[in-house]
């Protein structure tokens, strides 16, 4: 069986890492605009800075749960596609083989002259040079507001080729991953939603299963075996 799965920043919450709440125009009491934006990082690169640095070391300090820990179990056995749109590396911590970091990753740093990618380390500042062309331009390789997500052409096709697709986690307020579910059903898969409560695309999806994560996905992939 084909699957692929998508989760968000409800399966990270569960270790310790705060949920993205675009509702409120607040992440972790800055604007959004603030520090998810690419005019945010012009108008005041050390505060981005300081605030991604402050995000990768709460992601290098959580653990995997056991939600993370089944979907690398599940990956062991049948074809699976993780997509995420966290930008911890949890999944690969529990050992998942292969993930989609639609939205980019705190691992990374991302040189806005020439496009050079590199680890990053823990602490970045304006004064970062890249490693490759030596441009004081490193920024977070994370995709912002405007800015257009990784792996779309992979994404889409592992949609449209899958029998089964899973959102984990997801709000269902962010496109294109909003639509990611009705996209797969169109295409033929059988769509599951495990989350705490309805998203805003809960209507897409063929089934339902609520609570958290840690709960609910090891459970959700006991059944697949």
């Amino acid at each position: 069986m084909r699957i692929t799965v998508l989760t968000g920043a409800g399966i990270s919450a569960e270790s310790g890492l705060a949920t993205f709440r675009a509702s409120d125009g607040l992440w972790e009491e800055h604007r959004i605009e603030d520090v998810a934006s690419p005019e945010g990082f012009v108008r005041d690169p050390d505060l981005v800075h300081r605030f991604y640095n402050d995000r990768r070391k709460g992601a290098a300090a959580a653990q995997p749960n056991a939600a993370h820990r089944a979907l690398a179990e599940l990956a062991g056995r049948h074809d699976l596609t993780l997509i995420t749109q966290n930008v911890d590396d949890l999944h690969e911590r529990a050992g998942s083989p292969d993930v989609i970091h639609m939205h980019g990753s705190l691992s990374t740093a991302l040189c806005a002259s020439c496009g050079h990618r590199w680890p990053a380390p823990a602490e970045m500042s304006p004064q970062t040079p890249c490693p490759s062309c030596a441009a004081l331009a490193a920024r977070p390789d994370i995709v912002w507001f405007g800015e257009m997500p990784y792996h779309m052409e992979r994404i889409w096709a592992a949609l449209e080729d899958c029998d089964l697709f899973a959102a984990i986690g997801t709000s269902g307020n962010v496109y294109p991953a909003a639509g990611f579910a009705q996209h797969a059903g169109r295409m033929g898969a059988n769509c599951i939603e495990l989350n705490l409560q309805n998203s805003a695309t809960s209507r897409d999806f063929d089934h339902h299963i609520r609570g958290p994560a840690s709960e609910t996905v090891p459970g959700w992939v006991a059944s697949l075996s």
